[in-house]
């Protein structure tokens, strides 16, 4: 009787990591790598609900922008409801890709929001002058040099990043605005200032539906004998850096220069990450 007795399968995509940026530990978020994840969690199952957990600071705008419209597309053409479950954090980017949900709930102790914009770098012509340090840089094109560490910082130029960085924080707020259209509770001065908040204060602006958990939820709404089906996603990346690791480490001579810049870049993308993590005291 046990067999006939089984509930309905829930799919249950998560997304964890930061938005478009990847290090060897913690692989990035981007269509390119979820584009067939997502797919098939609108396609395993006859099931009307779709699940995604997420965990995430944020990071590209692009990507958590292309991340959140490939799950609209595919809830709208599925004709299935999205139930969206913050984790540890969906903040920035990733309340972005929270936003996709029809519903979203979160852990009472889940850090929400961050609907904000950020440039972050370090100004480093003066160190470099003290060393006796001359910066050479030759560019066509007036701008091109723009924003440079190594020399001193000019009004335009942050002017032009700014301007750039309203754009996207527009486009941000848009977006939230139509998907939480009549729930927001609080002034856009507030609900748009780059803020977070914890799960039970986000749920009084109107930016959660409710404090619940995936399965708990999925309960409610299908019946004690659901099934919840986590949607595989490849690691392919991760693979691929770690069989790297002889040749970084000077255990193979081959191209080895190569090897080192790309160790560099890995480190400094794990220290961007680490950073955007940090934000929220994780």
């Amino acid at each position: 009787m046990g067999w006939f007795n089984r509930g309905p399968v829930v799919p249950v995509l998560r997304l964890s990591g930061a938005i478009g940026m990847a290090a060897p530990l913690r692989p990035g978020l981007s269509i390119a790598s979820l584009a067939g994840p997502i797919e098939k969690a609108f396609s395993m199952s006859k099931a009307k609900s779709v699940a995604v957990v997420i965990n995430s600071p944020g990071g590209s705008p692009v990507q958590s922008n292309l991340l959140f419209r490939r799950i609209r597309q595919l809830a709208e053409e599925k004709e299935k409801k999205v139930y969206v479950f913050c984790e540890d954090v969906a903040a920035s980017g990733g309340y972005y890709l929270a936003v996709a949900g029809d519903e979203i709930y979160a852990d009472a102790s889940s850090i929400v929001g961050s609907i904000g914009v950020i440039s972050a770098s370090f100004g480093l012509d003066r160190a470099i002058e003290k060393l006796g340090i001359s910066r050479r840089v030759y560019t066509a094109g007036l701008n091109k040099g723009a924003l440079d560490p190594f020399q001193p910082e000019k009004a335009d130029d942050v002017e032009r990043l700014k301007a750039v960085q309203r754009s996207v924080h527009d486009v941000f707020i848009g977006v939230v605005k139509d998907r939480r259209l009549g729930r927001l509770k609080g002034p856009d001065s507030e609900l748009f200032s780059g803020a977070f908040w914890s799960a039970t204060e986000a749920l009084e602006l109107g930016l959660i539906d409710g404090i619940s958990d995936v399965r708990t939820k999925m309960r409610e709404l299908h019946g004690e004998n659901v099934r919840l089906r986590v949607v595989p996603i490849e690691r392919g990346w991760l693979a691929s850096r770690l069989r790297r690791l002889p040749s970084i480490f000077g255990i193979a001579e081959l191209d080895g220069t190569r090897q080192g810049l790309a160790f560099a870049d890995d480190l400094v993308s794990a220290i961007e990450i680490r950073a955007l993590w940090s934000r929220f005291g994780l």
